[in-house]
C-alpha cells in the first residue's frame, strides 16, 4: 500500500491527479488549472486549423467561424470556474 492509496473493503484504490468527467478536467485541488490550461490549447489548435481557410471566406463568415469554434469551447461547462 502507497501513500494516498484508500482501502475500501477488500480493494486497494489508487487515487488520480487528474480526471476527466464531461470533457471538464478536475484536479484534486479543484483549481482548474489543467482545464484552462486543456481549453487554451484546443483553442490555438483551432485557430490554427482555420488560418488557410480563412483566407478564401469573407470577414463576417470568418468571424462566425472563428465564434463557432473557438466560444463553444470556451462556453463550455465555464460555469464550474466561477468560484462563489
Amino acid at each position: 500500500m502507497t501513500k494516498g492509496d484508500i482501502r475500501i473493503l477488500s480493494v486497494q484504490l489508487h487515487p488520480e491527479a487528474n480526471v476527466r468527467d464531461l470533457g471538464v478536467i478536475i484536479d484534486s485541488r479543484l483549481t482548474m488549472a489543467d482545464h484552462v490550461t486543456a481549453v487554451c490549447k484546443a483553442g490555438y489548435y483551432q485557430l490554427r486549423q482555420l488560418r488557410g481557410v480563412v483566407q478564401s471566406l469573407t470577414s463576417e463568415a470568418a468571424k462566425l467561424l472563428v465564434n463557432a469554434f473557438i466560444n463553444n469551447s470556451l462556453d463550455y461547462c465555464n460555469s464550474l470556474c466561477c468560484t462563489a
